[in-house]
């Protein structure tokens, strides 16, 4: 039985205009990860934990910027599955830049500190 109606039309959906609110133009592309000195060397996290800048709430950080390390100087604790690890200095030098806050999660590989070394 063929019908005598024409075959049903897609719906027309008009384009989006340029002054369209909703279309956004492209945001530039910056990139997010800033210069960093070559000279410095980096702290990085040797497993998955929590950053300790002290041994203890009320007792005074391991380091802070400015302050002079000698390798095998204690610089921070990484808590993981409720143990306590002290991660020492491989170099000796300046602390430049500590990029971790007090109390906040790192992952493997992530940098806490950079140092001069001297």
């Amino acid at each position: 039985m063929a019908s005598g109606a024409p075959p049903a039309a897609a719906p027309v959906v008009p384009a989006a205009a340029a002054s369209d609110p909703a279309v956004a133009p492209a945001a530039p592309v910056v990139d997010p990860s800033p210069v960093v000195d070559p000279s410095l060397v980096e702290i990085t996290s040797p497993m998955v934990g929590t950053f300790y800048r002290s041994p203890a709430p009320d007792e005074p950080s391991f380091v802070e910027n400015g302050d002079r390390i000698q390798s095998g100087q204690t610089v921070c604790i990484i808590e993981a599955m409720k143990l306590m690890n002290e991660l020492e200095a491989e170099v000796s030098g300046e602390i430049v830049d500590i990029l971790v806050e007090n109390a906040e999660p790192v992952e493997f590989g992530q940098p806490l500190m950079r140092v001069r070394p001297s």
